[in-house]
């Protein structure tokens, strides 16, 4: 790529050494060279070395760093649009789910699709992440629940990557629930299937990440700690599925791990948010799931503020809590249902979601040694992006990094 300048945007850098809100720039530029940002300020100050660089004018657009997606289930089979119905005629998620619903539905679903077939029917929800200005997206397995199922899902994630110009950061998520072959056997599923699939999907270099769901339904706090002492081994990055309806510890026991995340947190206690605050782990949420399952038990927004634990959000894209493929949904949902502030629902699907991922070193911010990878919007103000709900105002993405 030429060296460019991008010229005449507002931009929010999230830069707090430019500007306390927003890291905004008013009459910004940005110097690119070879995908990474090179000087970023104000354009009456731009360095004389970077004056010569190919012009590119955004006529006065806003411009934020692309977003990210740091939750999601995005590769799946079927649809649970009937147990959304049962849960408007009083059925819970827990009793669907105790009834052979939920998870398990769509791991019948999902075992029945070839990789191909996966990736086709993943590809629009993909492709509207995309056309909001998304440019990585982590996606978890889970709807396998056998060795090779699970290693399908992840290749399948991998395949996505390579059909769309986007980043893929895949989560082994073998702990997600106890399939009906294993009913009262979870420890043996555990030994059998979820840390042999773990060592063979790492070994094919088809993992990025693991993750568990430490919840009633699903696995306990020691089954957890076996899971995760298997990732450490293997030098693999951690995170949770924690205190979604009950209040197990799970995130205090992945802070102990130093977990990149734990997500949900709806039932999650000052304990909980100070472990994480030690840890530097962040704070998912998943707003999403919070409004289709009309939960009414909020996260702990103001305890994880005053901590100072980054809140990231994402869509949780899937097939049962949250069929939800719009981030831009997700910024509105989360000031409306949780109250953040717009900023700090921006920064949920940029800078603190780079974090969530272990990946803040490239993205999240625009800020010089970071990749170029912006979007530019067809907006005055950040907060308009939160404010609207049903409507994109992409006009482009800017894309100078390399997968």
């Amino acid at each position: 790529m030429t060296n460019q300048l991008l010229k005449n945007g507002r931009l929010v850098t999230f830069d707090e050494d430019i500007a306390e809100q927003y890291g905004l720039v008013e009459k910004g530029a940005i110097a690119v060279s070879n995908g990474e940002i090179q000087w970023v300020g104000e354009f009456e100050d731009i360095p004389q070395a970077y004056r010569q660089y190919e012009a590119v004018d955004l006529e006065g657009r806003l411009v934020t760093p692309t977003f990210i997606d740091c939750h999601t289930h995005l590769v799946h089979g079927g649809n649970r649009a009937r147990e959304f119905e049962m849960r408007l005629q009083g059925a819970s998620y827990e009793d669907i789910a105790r009834a052979g619903g939920g998870i398990i539905s769509t791991v019948k679903a999902t075992r029945g699709k070839s990789v191909e077939e996966l990736v086709e029917d993943a590809l629009p929800r993909l492709d509207s992440l995309i056309a909001e200005g998304v440019a990585v997206v982590e996606i978890k397995s889970g709807y396998g629940l056998t060795t090779e199922e699970e290693l399908k899902m992840l290749r399948a994630a991998r395949e996505l990557q390579q059909r769309r110009e986007v980043i893929i950061k895949t989560t082994y998520l073998a702990a997600h629930a106890i399939p009906p072959e294993y009913e009262n056997k979870s420890d043996e599923y555990i030994d059998q299937i979820v840390l042999p699939g773990m060592e063979i999907g790492h070994e094919e270099g088809l993992i990025d990440a693991v993750d568990a769901f430490c919840e009633g339904i699903a696995f306990s706090p020691s089954q957890v700690e076996r899971v995760f002492n298997k990732a450490k081994s293997l030098d693999l990055d951690i995170k949770i599925h924690a205190e979604q309806l009950s209040n197990l510890k799970g995130t205090e026991l992945a802070a102990r791990y130093g977990a990149l995340s734990a997500d949900h947190l709806e039932y999650l206690e000052e304990d909980g948010v100070a472990a994480m605050k030690t840890s530097g782990t962040v704070a998912v949420l998943l707003p999403g799931a919070f409004y289709f399952l009309r939960e009414n038990k909020l996260p702990p927004i103001q305890s994880l503020r005053d901590y100072s634990v980054p809140i990231a959000l994402a869509t949780d894209c899937n097939p049962g809590s949250s069929p939800v493929s719009s981030l831009l949904l997700i910024l509105n949902l989360a000031c409306t249902l949780f109250r953040l502030t717009p900023e700090e629902a921006l920064k949920g699907i940029t800078l603190n979601a780079a974090k969530a991922l272990g990946i803040e070193k490239d993205f999240g911010a625009i800020k010089a040694g970071k990749k170029s990878s912006f979007a530019i919007w067809d907006a005055e103000h950040p907060a308009e992006l939160a404010y609207r709900a049903g409507f994109n105002p992409l006009h482009s993405m800017y894309r100078g990094d390399e997968k």
